[in-house]
């Protein structure tokens, strides 16, 4: 029985945290490992990409971070290199709000209208998590 219950929990926390925020919102999941612990993440774009001076692109991401029963979300207005085939950008994830500790360093690679989770370093300690 309690293969089966951990089981499904597991199945709901990934159910939930891949779930879109918007229909129609363009999504990409991944699970990280990070001291041991699974960390879902769920990147989904939910308003058009708004061309900015210059050359840059601003694109609105609803980010979700999903470890055991706790879930972070936020929205990110990130800003990336326009007319290019792909663009990254880095951001810090604190991840106390999930329970677990320290900051994930995120590079997110824009491209063909996803933003994609591309590298992850974890601190203190530069933990090589991707």
């Amino acid at each position: 029985m309690a293969r089966k219950t951990t089981a499904l929990a597991l199945l709901l926390t990934t159910a939930l945290a891949c779930a879109a925020p918007a229909l129609g919102a363009t999504c990409t999941r991944d699970t990280l490992t990070v001291r041991g612990v699974a960390l879902y993440v769920n990147y989904c774009i939910v308003a058009p990409p708004t061309a900015l001076p210059g050359d840059e692109t601003s694109v609105t991401v609803a980010e979700t971070f999903t470890s055991g029963s706790r879930t972070y979300r936020r929205t990110s207005i990130l800003q990336f290199i326009a007319g290019q085939a792909s663009s990254r950008v880095i951001e810090s994830v604190p991840l106390a709000s999930v329970g677990l500790h320290g900051t994930l360093h995120t590079t997110l690679l824009y491209r063909n209208g996803q933003v994609r989770l591309d590298g992850a370093l974890l601190t203190p300690g530069a933990i090589v998590i991707r």
